[in-house]
């Protein structure tokens, strides 16, 4: 028996639902990246490590705000309307889904940059 086949597809119209609500949570390096490039505007770019690896290297532009410390005073500045796109060390990390569920806890719209820095490096992306 196949183990691929052994569990039947989603149709068409799941798959399509599926990925559409990933993609609303999700990002990936190259589509920030792009952005950055393009001068984009519309969403705030927030690396949710410590301090130390924030000075050490961070995607341009990154705000800093360490997943433990937010809370609505430290988020005060951060304008709600825009979109928080988060990172952290990279896959094997959970800081920016710690990060993500906080903010959106406290009325912000998010996504997770998949991959974190370990992936931008990887891409060749610069630092800051």
């Amino acid at each position: 028996m196949s183990l691929v086949l052994q569990t039947p597809a989603a149709s068409p119209e799941v798959a399509r639902t599926h990925f559409l609500d990933k993609l609303s949570l999700e990002t990936d390096v190259s589509d920030v990246w792009s952005d950055i490039q393009n001068r984009v505007e519309g969403f705030y770019i927030l690396d949710a490590r410590n301090e130390k690896a924030y000075r050490d290297g961070h995607v341009p532009g990154a705000l800093n705000l360490p997943h433990s410390l937010i809370s609505a005073e430290t988020t005060a500045a951060l304008d709600p309307t825009q979109l928080l796109v988060v990172y952290c060390w990279g896959p094997n990390c959970n800081g920016a889904a710690k990060a993500c569920a906080k903010l959106a806890a406290l009325g912000f719209r998010v996504k997770e940059m998949l991959g974190g820095m370990e992936y931008w490096e990887k891409e060749g992306n610069p630092t800051e």
